[in-house]
């Protein structure tokens, strides 16, 4: 079942961005380093976050680059036809696809975003999983363009968790989130293998249920 529908009815999903907006700001959010150590480049930011941690993730990208503009790669299922329509009414600029479907797209979707100089939010286990596992195709990237990952890890103090394969959280109104930010100059790869070893090792750093 769509996160969403756990939310609200999908009719009535206008209603959603207003929702997420209020819920997020009741939330006492903690950053880790301060905001101001995240890097300005040339060639854009990757900014990256777990699937199930979307409800406080999407809107952590606005507070942390207020002044980008911010793309957001969405797949192009129907769940992600809902949350385009959300990302869309919150003002951040889509790119559709995953790695299953319109690879290309969003391949070049993101190149263009990164050469002017744009934020690219993506969740790098998504849109299906497995739950905590980076796809290969964002650290390609950001390998090849040199471009600096920043990764938000967000523990909510009392999330209500759905029975999904990303164990969909929903904070508590009024509950602590804490976020600990991770910037990674991405190397370059001499080897799919390379990549792959990379991969696993920066997953496995990052997956807080293994903590």
């Amino acid at each position: 079942m769509s996160f969403v529908k756990h939310i609200l009815p999908e009719s009535a999903s206008r209603l959603l961005p207003h929702l997420l907006k209020l819920l997020v700001a009741t939330l006492n959010i903690r950053i880790i380093p301060p905001q101001k150590d995240i890097p300005v480049n040339e060639q854009g930011i990757i900014f990256a976050f777990w699937h199930g941690k979307m409800v406080t993730g999407w809107l952590l990208a606005r507070r942390l680059f207020p002044e980008a503009t911010i793309s957001s790669v969405v797949s192009l299922s129907g769940d992600g036809q809902i949350l385009s329509d959300v990302l869309g009414r919150l003002g951040f600029q889509l790119i559709r696809g995953s790695s299953s479907r319109g690879k290309e797209e969003v391949r070049s979707g993101i190149v263009a975003a990164l050469g002017k100089r744009n934020v690219v939010a993506v969740t790098p286990d998504g849109p299906r999983g497995p739950q905590h596992r980076f796809k290969y195709g964002t650290l390609r990237l950001a390998s090849v363009h040199r471009t600096p990952l920043v990764f938000a890890e967000i523990f909510h103090e009392r999330p209500h968790l759905l029975k999904s394969w990303d164990r969909f959280e929903i904070p508590a109104p009024f509950s602590r989130v804490t976020v600990r930010l991770h910037t990674f100059e991405v190397p370059l790869f001499s080897s799919e293998e390379e990549l792959h070893t990379f991969a696993d090792e920066l997953s496995t750093r990052l997956d807080d249920n293994a903590t």
